[in-house]
């Protein structure tokens, strides 16, 4: 199933069904009056994570939906029946963006949870509403509301605790499949990770997290090289990122400039994103002898001037791999311990991320207005090299 992380689709509820106008019509029954029954309100529209869904594919051929009318009252005061409600599963982790006003209308991060976007029409009165002491065969009716209509764009960010951040090829998707039973594709070529990928990390009995291995990132993201930046806004619900960096890289470059070419693209996608905690994790140090590989790893922590946690493991033999696993878990389990204790922590996260998702969508609307404009520079080209117009084109026929 292709991977889809936004759609944009369009909304609208169900219209309210007009008041009826009717009198009663019975025999031995003088003057019955008024009798016309209530129209029935409109369905409304609502979204519902399912997390039996891990993409919006189903968004990208469906674009418009629209929910049932109410029906037109009738008479004998029966009222019009109501229009069904339409639920749209959506992924764990969709938020949903109003288009025209870039209002956030919510955020479904729990199966089952429920987000109405449409309000559906009102219902209109018929004219046994109407009546009054001095208004006894009443004319007016009421039309029932239009339902709403909107514009939503839908965002789907991964759900995961920790993420993995770093160059193509420095081993992200070995390391996912070392330490989880994901199977992500593993190849001897850049850019194998085409979409993100999660792993459930088992540490011990009831002791788990999730990992995030999103595409490699390039000098040169932000602006559109490689495949750009868009899958950073993945990293945005993570608490704890993994920078993997290849000690040993097969192009002779500096691993400590890699570290710092992906620093810069993580600051100019969001400032926010890149004040989140990060362990540097030193990766495919089997590449190394035995007797150099201490001395190896501290030349590029010093080079670097890296004061936080380093971890130096080999993904594909599984070395160096229980002990980050179990620092990852004792993490995030005190985290979890101080937000329960303190839970203008849990307030503050909550604001970082809203920051970083605000930050995200500036940077991927750059970054998508600049390929857009590289394309039509492209379309636009005019090779005036005269030998084209001395070209002739036969169609032959079969």
């Amino acid at each position: 199933m292709k991977f889809v992380d936004e759609a944009t689709i369009q909304v609208e509820a169900g219209k309210g069904g007009h008041g009826c106008l009717s009198f009663r019509r019975e025999k031995y029954v003088p003057r019955g009056g008024p009798d016309g029954g209530d129209g029935g309100d409109g369905g409304s529209i609502y979204l519902e994570a399912d997390e039996a869904l891990n993409t919006l594919v189903d968004y990208r051929f469906q674009r418009k939906f629209k929910a049932q009318s109410g029906e037109t009252g009738s008479g004998r005061n029966c009222s019009g029946s109501k229009g069904e409600e339409l639920v749209l599963p959506v992924p764990v982790g969709t938020t949903v963006v109003d288009v025209n006003s870039h209002e956030v209308l919510g955020d479904l991060t729990r199966p089952g949870e429920r987000l109405k976007v449409a309000q559906g029409g009102f219902h209109g009165l018929g004219n046994t509403r109407y009546k009054s002491s001095v208004n006894q065969a009443p004319r007016q009716t009421s039309n029932g509301s239009e339902g709403e209509l909107r514009d939503l764009r839908l965002e789907l960010k991964v759900l995961a605790d920790v993420g993995l951040l770093g160059m193509p090829n420095a081993g992200k998707s070995t390391f996912i499949r070392s330490v989880s039973a994901a199977r992500p594709k593993v190849a001897n070529y850049p850019f194998t990770t085409l979409v993100p990928n999660l792993g459930v990390v088992s540490v011990q009995a009831h002791q788990s997290f999730v990992v995030a291995d999103i595409p490699g990132l390039i000098e040169g993201a932000a602006e559109g090289a490689g495949l750009g930046i868009r899958f950073l806004k993945h990293l945005v619900r993570t608490r704890l990122l993994l920078h993997l960096v290849d000690v040993a890289p097969y192009d002779g470059s500096s691993p400590a400039e890699n570290v710092r070419a992906i620093e810069h693209e993580l600051e100019k996608f969001s400032e926010t994103l890149a004040t989140r905690d990060r362990w540097l994790v030193l990766n495919k140090v089997d590449m190394i002898a035995e007797d150099e590989r201490d001395a190896h790893c501290q030349a590029i922590v010093d080079d670097l001037e890296w004061d936080g946690p380093v971890f130096a493991i080999s993904a594909l033999s599984g070395e160096g791999t229980k002990p980050l696993t179990q620092a990852v878990m004792r993490w995030i389990e005190s985290r979890a311990e101080e937000e329960a204790e303190h839970p203008e922590l849990a307030e503050r996260e909550a604001e970082r991320r809203r920051r970083m998702d605000d930050e995200a969508r500036i940077q991927i609307a750059a970054e998508k207005q600049a390929r857009r404009a590289a394309r039509e520079e492209v379309d636009d080209f005019d090779d005036d090299d005269d030998d084209d117009h001395d070209v002739e084109v036969v169609y032959a026929p079969e």
